[in-house]
């Protein structure tokens, strides 16, 4: 089970990497397809587009200048199409928009991060096409570049004593049940985000747009489905481990040691060293709920919610931001716990853990059950464990 489970996990991991590399090419053709960075004109102050030629000298001089339709005025100043904005502006019309937005076509100007001041819908695109996309992209590959790195030079974390035979009790079936719904929801979310998000640059091409569009259009009605299952199990993983991952001077020296993923052996924690720590405080709690609650907002799941354009946009953003940090953080989390960490898996997989990897790994826990601080059975006497479990110390 553990062999195929590792060669599962590289497998995905080398696919993921190689897909999103190819992505990377949204860099360069979305540079292209953008709208270039609004500046301002040179003799009226109206914006052009900057890969544009710059209006000829003294254009806005011309007589009847400001009277001029958008055809006129695309002949002295290409890509300025204030004419029509304003006649749009200026007259009365109907829009279909829902309220709160009834009657408003174009939103106000604003400018999202790596966006330029335009209208707001523009500056969501922009903030998409030239920042989230290829910034998130590189984030993606450099953390499995860097896990594929790291594995090469410090390879799997071996049992420095051999196995005693002796299981401890580390996760009872409840908390692997909670574990690994929340796990599988997650590979969900995340295949069909970055087939959402990614997909045109290096499945498109291959797929056709007939076959893509219908694929994206399942993963989004997947996506849509599984957040809100994801979010339950995330809430209900967060309470159940909560106590556990308070913070202790311990995790001070474990970090100063750097958790010996360079060598030089782990100092001593508790049930959760301070690298799980972070990924639930930091992971779990921050950005898994940022990430869910504005994938609620996005799914119009929230009561009373003002769902105006602008909150769509800025959710849009909060919530690719916070599910590429999360995956970033969980490719590392997924490879420590699995082919990283020589008998990490067992634990999680079947519920038990050898002694000799709680002392390398955790001796505080273990010291602590030792001593009858804390039962080694915790899921109850009737449990049936693989092997016989330690005893406290009488």
């Amino acid at each position: 089970m553990f062999r195929v489970t590792s060669r599962f996990v590289a497998a995905f991991v080398a696919a993921l990497a190689l897909g999103l590399s190819v992505s990377l090419g949204a860099s360069a053709a979305l540079a292209a397809d953008a709208p270039a960075t609004l500046t301002p004109g040179p003799q009226t102050g109206t914006a052009q587009r900057a890969d544009q030629a710059a209006a000829p000298p003294g254009a806005s001089t011309i007589p009847g200048y400001l009277q001029q339709t958008n055809g006129e005025r695309a002949q002295v100043q290409p890509g300025n199409n204030a004419p029509m904005w304003r006649e749009i502006k200026q007259q009365a019309g109907f829009s279909s928009l829902p309220d709160p937005e009834a009657g408003v076509l174009i939103q106000p100007q604003t400018a999202y991060p790596g966006s330029a001041f335009t209208s707001a819908g523009e500056a969501w695109r922009q903030t998409r096409n030239l920042l989230l996309i290829p910034v998130g992209g590189w984030l993606l590959i450099l953390a499995l570049v860097g896990i594929g790195a790291f594995y090469l030079f410090r390879g799997k974390i071996r049992l420095e004593h051999k196995p005693t035979g002796r299981k401890i009790e580390r996760f009872t079936p409840f908390e692997r049940f909670m574990h690994w719904v929340l796990a599988f929801s997650f590979i969900a979310l995340a295949v069909s985000g970055i087939v959402i998000m990614f997909g045109k640059f290096f499945l498109l091409p291959i797929l056709g747009s007939a076959f893509f569009g219908w694929l994206t259009y399942a993963l989004k009605t997947i996506h849509n489905f599984i957040g809100p299952l994801f979010g339950l199990s995330l809430v209900i993983v967060l309470l159940t481990f909560v106590r556990d991952n308070l913070p202790s001077k311990s995790d001070l020296a474990w970090l100063a040691k750097g958790g010996g993923l360079f060598g030089g052996g782990e100092a001593p924690s508790a049930r959760f060293n301070a690298g799980e720590k972070i990924w639930f405080w930091v992971g779990v709690l921050f950005l898994g709920l940022l990430a869910v609650a504005s994938g609620l907002v996005l799914d119009k799941l929230v009561p009373n919610f003002p769902y105006t354009r602008s909150a769509m946009q800025v959710a849009e953003i909060v919530h690719a931001s916070a599910t590429i940090l999360f995956m970033a953080m969980a490719f590392g989390h997924i490879y420590i716990g699995s082919v990283g960490t020589e008998g990490a898996l067992d634990g999680m997989r079947t519920g038990y853990v050898d002694e000799s990897w709680a002392k390398q790994h955790h001796t505080l826990w273990l010291d602590a059950i030792k001593s009858g601080k804390i039962p080694a059975q915790r899921s109850g006497p009737n449990a049936q464990a693989p092997v016989p479990v330690i005893k406290p110390k009488a």
